[in-house]
């Protein structure tokens, strides 16, 4: 489970990561790119919640 949680985390950075660089070039965020940062939170909140309650 704790590599479950590193490797979510990796991707919430990598496309925090993406989202940043559109900024940067002076680019829209789409809006859908919204609602894919929002799905990896909760799974990550909700990973986090799981591994916590197990132990």
């Amino acid at each position: 489970m704790f590599y479950f949680l590193i490797v979510i985390a990796v991707l919430l950075l990598g496309y925090a990561a993406v989202l940043v660089s559109f900024v940067r070039r002076g680019k829209k965020i789409p809006p859908s790119a919204y609602l894919g940062l929002a799905a990896l939170n909760g799974l990550i909140l909700a990973a986090v919640l799981a591994w916590a309650i197990s132990r």
